[in-house]
């Protein structure tokens, strides 16, 4: 071919592809990338404001022997007041996956929504947060769904929170080409997991025609609905006929066990916190969805702005459920040896007490922006995650979560450059 011949074939070819470029449905112009170290990952805010001297540095005993290695068990002789359940392993999950002893929420207001929105969006919230709206920023639920390729269904992406509040406003954003349409399924288990709920809504598997308007208002609130004004383009996530489907029924599963009680104590430990159904309820949605991308919180710690003792033993509760999760994890066909967990705090908590005291003389602990309060830990285990490594120097920020999931699903490479704070943590993978 002759190379005037050549290079107008050329031009026309690259014409034809800025004109006529092939859209993918997700809306992205070509296919991911990257390529995947997991294809599911787990994100557990451990959040509640944990101060590292209560998890790392184990000041009055390893409150998380679940998790953490350590040399000094609570008891009743040296802590009154603090009742751990009996640790489920000899072998802490630390064991299983590196651990970052120094980790960092380096900026921002140290507030529960703003921790939240940093390790969900990746970028430091400032003072102008508002509780009431989207984040500015993407969050996770949005990167994956939009940059992975093939698109994902709505159920291979889950938010579960643990409170109402401001938190199902952390489902999607009001970033310009990500919103509603990219957000995840998100089930808060407190508000609608209950014997209350369950006795409002009746037996769904045995409704009347009567009963159809609550069924369709859970179904609502399932597809995530959530009627924010700022919201562009959808009032919130769509699946299709096919998922709501799918979704109603394991929705009506859940409450008939609710309504029989096989919710209350599953794990036969004799308690069942917020944090603990959070968590039960996830293992039910991975059992039933196996999704890409999960995201749980646990709140219960944050007792500690009034009790302390109950604050220790909020953690120690939290460390039993988290276990459970990675067993879970472990014995889920189609999750297991195929998952990355991450374990992040949201923010940590003061040095100095406040002056509140609880029955045993402790004093309580607020967060308000001391250095302590942004010391947390991130502990990540699973596939490709090297084991038994503590990385005790300052190596790592809330804001690195977001981006090394992407890249553990493989569209890090994806998201606009510049749009992230944070980076790989690439030191914590083989």
């Amino acid at each position: 071919m002759k190379r005037k011949q050549f290079i107008k074939n050329a031009a026309l070819t690259a014409a034809s592809s800025i004109v006529m470029p092939y859209i993918l449905p997700s809306g992205r112009l070509f296919a991911a990338t990257g390529s995947r170290k997991a294809n599911h990952v787990v994100f557990c805010l451990f959040a509640g404001g944990v101060r590292n001297l209560e998890s790392m540095q184990k000041s009055e005993g390893n409150m998380m022997r679940n998790t953490l290695n350590g040399t000094e068990p609570v008891s009743a002789d040296i802590a009154p007041g603090i009742h751990q359940l009996s640790p489920l392993t000899n072998n802490p999950l630390q064991n299983s996956g590196t651990l970052f002893k120094e980790f960092r929420y380096s900026s921002g207001p140290t507030g529960h929504y703003n921790g939240h929105t940093t390790a969900i969006t990746g970028k430091y919230s400032d003072e102008s947060i508002q509780l009431k709206q989207p984040p500015k920023y993407p969050t996770i639920f949005e990167y994956y769904r939009k940059h992975t390729s093939p698109t994902t269904s709505a159920l291979n992406a889950w938010w579960i929170s643990n409170a109402l509040g401001p938190y199902p406003y952390l489902n999607y954003s009001m970033y310009d080409g990500y919103g509603a349409p990219y957000g995840a399924n998100m089930i808060q288990p407190a508000s609608i997991f209950n014997a209350s709920a369950a006795a409002e809504l009746g037996n769904p598997l045995t409704l009347t025609q009567s009963d159809k308007s609550k069924c369709d208002m859970m179904r609502d609130f399932m597809n995530g609905q959530f009627k924010i004004p700022q919201a562009a383009a959808s009032s919130g996530i769509v699946n299709t006929p096919a998922d709501a489907e799918h979704l109603q029924t394991w929705l009506n599963t859940m409450i008939y066990q609710v309504t029989h009680s096989a919710t209350q104590d599953p794990w036969g430990t004799g308690i069942m916190t917020g944090d603990m159904a959070n968590i039960y309820f996830g293992i039910e949605v991975m059992k039933e969805f196996k999704p890409e991308l999960m995201v749980i919180n646990m709140t219960d710690i944050d007792i500690g702005h009034f009790d302390f003792t109950k604050y220790v033993n909020a953690i120690g509760l939290a460390d039993y459920a988290l276990y459970k999760l990675w067993d879970a994890i472990q014995t889920t066909p189609g999750m297991a040896n195929d998952t990355v967990l991450i374990v992040v705090p949201e923010h940590g908590r003061n040095q100095q007490a406040n002056s509140l005291v609880d029955a045993y003389g402790r004093y309580a602990l607020d967060h308000n922006n001391d250095q302590m309060s942004r010391e947390i830990f991130c502990l990540m285990a699973g596939k490709g995650v090297k084991q038994g490594q503590v990385i005790s120097q300052i190596q790592g920020e809330s804001v690195d979560v977001v981006p090394t999931i992407a890249n553990v699903l493989g569209f890090d490479n994806e998201i606009p450059f510049g749009i992230l704070d944070g980076r790989v943590l690439t030191e914590a993978f083989v």
